[in-house]
This record gives structure tokens, sequence and C-alpha cells, in this order.
């Protein structure tokens, strides 16, 4: 998969080895799903700047841990004669991560990248709004961590 990590702040700074498993899991995903020559970007990011995204595009006025954007459900233009897809966007809040890591008691690195997991499902049509979406979402995350090698 063609992805591109970005940082809002741009201060922000992460470990390689996070930024190589997030590129992993990208690559994991597109060729479980067949998007692997799909475009995605990722925004690594805080409390602060998902809290306003999430106010300004769903109107829940706090942070979340993970945002996806899927640019098929947009009403941009098609690319023509590309011969890749846009997939959209993930902006993940590391903060919350870290929380949540904590809280569950499993690593960053495993809750950082089950986000990006359950971002990208979301891209690709999953949803979790109803009881049969839910438990086909969280089946999809285990196999796509499961093929990641990143247990609890």
């Amino acid at each position: 998969m063609n992805t591109t990590i970005s940082f809002e702040p741009e201060t922000l700074t992460v470990e390689a080895g996070l930024l190589e498993e997030i590129l992993r899991a990208a690559d994991v995903v597109g060729e479980a799903y067949g998007v692997e020559q799909s475009e995605l970007s990722i925004t690594l990011t805080d409390d602060e700047h998902i809290h306003a995204l999430n106010k300004q595009y769903r109107g829940v006025d706090r942070a979340t841990d993970v945002l996806s954007f899927a640019f098929r459900e947009s009403d941009e233009p098609a690319v023509i004669g590309a011969d890749f897809d846009i997939l959209g966007d993930v902006i993940i809040s590391l903060e919350r991560a870290k929380v949540q890591a904590a809280e569950f008691g499993h690593s960053y690195l495993r809750e950082v990248i089950f986000l990006e997991v359950h971002g990208l499902l979301h891209l690709l049509g999953y949803d979790h709004i109803d009881d049969d979406e839910r438990q086909e979402m969280e089946a999809e995350q285990r196999f796509i961590m499961d093929k990641l090698g990143i247990g609890r």
C-alpha cells in the first residue's frame, strides 16, 4: 500500500520502530483485502487535534481514539486514468492510544496498530452500528491482528 504518514502537530515525534509497524500493518491489510495498490494517509496526532476534528466532522465534542474518512464516500471526483485507488485518511490519537493501552493491559504498539486496523476496516466499508456488523468487524480485526502477530 502506498501509505503516507504525517504528524499533527508537526512537532509530534514517534519511534522509528512504530512507524515501521504502521507501514507493515497497512501493507498486510492491503494484501489481505486486495487493495495493495491503494493510497492511504495516516495522521498521528494528539487529543487536542482529534478532538477538534471529532467536533467539526462528527459533532462530538470530545477526543476520540481514531477517525476514518473514506475517499470513496466523499463527493470528490474520480481520478481519471490512475492505476491506484485512494482509500482515505485514518487519524490516530497517540495520547488516547497510550491511555487505552494502560487501561486494557497491553502494549502501546498493540493499541496503535489495533486503532490503525480498525480505521482501515472502516475505509474498506466495515462498520459496527448493529450487532451483526460489530461481530463481523471484530472478526476481521482479529484476523488482521493475528496475521500481524500482534496479540494482547
